[in-house]
C-alpha cells in the first residue's frame, strides 16, 4: 500500500479533496497502480507552527 503524505498549513476541505485528487491522478498515471492502492495523508499545521527563513509563516505572510 503506497502512502503519499503532504504537510501543510491548514486548509478548506475542498482544497484538501482536491489535492487527494490530485495526488492520487498523478501517482495513478506514473506507477499505473489502481488509485485504491494509495492512501493519501495530509499533515496539518497552524500557521504559527511553520517557519520559513527564520520567520513563522503568520510573520512571513504580514510581510507581504
Amino acid at each position: 500500500m503506497p502512502v503519499i503524505t503532504i504537510k501543510m498549513k491548514k486548509t478548506q476541505a475542498e482544497k484538501k479533496k482536491e489535492l487527494i485528487e490530485k495526488l492520487t491522478a498523478a501517482a495513478v498515471e506514473v506507477t499505473n497502480s489502481p488509485a485504491s492502492a494509495f492512501t493519501v495523508f495530509i499533515e496539518e499545521y497552524e500557521p504559527d507552527s511553520i517557519g520559513i527563513g527564520g520567520q513563522t509563516l503568520i510573520e512571513k505572510l504580514a510581510n507581504k
